[in-house]
């Protein structure tokens, strides 16, 4: 028998009615349909989008201001479902990847079109690095975004870069759609992607593919460190033990093809 004693919150229930309602529409839903299936005044339904949409949970579209899914859904979602398999797979490789190069280790994957940390691993004794599990990464300035989306099809990849306008986090970022895709034609040529002082000054870090049973991406790991740990002369050695991680979980996983991902990349080559 439920417990009635203890009265629920009707603002709580109220927006978890709105995320409820934007889960059954293809397209989203304006304000205006929200406050007709809700029946709520249009000043306390805004009230409640800006503030699904302050915490993440929700986003608005430009067209029509059609609100939708925002990343934090997808994180939560993926981390209490998806995610949890690919974290147990991955944890010990993850880790014996800590303890062979001595950098902090991360594995994401693509939800809503941004990197979201689900597993993150510091070796002792290094610097505690401002990344936490469900941590959205922009994907043209990280080093996983950047080899979560170089394998995507071309008519998902060209719309992410169409769709986006990349925030420029310093001198060093890439924001302009053909120097992004030049990027990402590298990191298919060599199988794996860098994120060279793009995000973070004082920061590099590598990322690789993870692929599923079906050759298809699902999710990244990394190797981060400072610039003094991640040097031009050790970037090719810690490549290699990173995309040997990488191809070990993608076994796990059950890919059995001996190819590297990037010998048939897509064309994706412009908008």
């Amino acid at each position: 028998m439920k417990n009635l004693k203890t009265p629920s919150l009707p603002a709580v229930q109220r927006a978890m009615a709105v995320l409820e309602e934007i889960a059954q529409s293809r397209s989203g839903l304006s304000l205006t349909e929200l406050t007709q299936k809700l029946k709520l005044p249009r000043s306390s339904m805004h009230c409640l989008l800006v503030t699904l949409e302050r915490c993440g949970y929700i986003q608005r579209g430009t067209a029509r201001g059609r609100y939708h899914f925002g990343a934090k859904v997808f994180s939560l979602m993926n981390l209490a479902l998806g995610g949890v398999g690919l974290r147990e797979v991955a944890k010990p490789y993850l880790r014996n990847l800590v303890r062979r190069t001595g950098l902090t280790a991360h594995m994401a994957i693509l939800a809503h079109d941004q990197a979201v940390l689900i597993e993150q691993m510091v070796p002792t004794g290094v610097f505690r690095v401002s990344t936490w599990l469900g941590k959205s990464l922009e994907v043209n300035c990280s080093a996983l975004g950047k080899a979560l989306i170089a394998w995507l099809p071309e008519e998902d990849l060209n719309r992410i870069v169409r769709d986006h306008a990349f925030p420029r986090l310093n001198e060093n970022t890439i924001v302009s759609p053909r120097k992004l895709f030049e990027e990402l034609a590298r990191t298919r040529k060599n199988g794996y992607s860098i994120d060279d002082e793009e995000a973070d000054i004082g920061s590099r870090c590598l990322g690789a593919p993870v692929l599923n049973s079906e050759g298809r991406v699902v999710a990244a790991i990394s190797v981060m460190g400072t610039t003094s740990q991640v040097t031009p002369e050790n970037i090719p050695a810690l490549a290699a033990e990173l995309k040997r991680t990488a191809a070990a979980i993608s076994e796990s996983l059950g890919y059995g093809c001996e190819s590297d991902p990037a010998v048939e990349p897509p064309a994706a080559t412009g908008l």
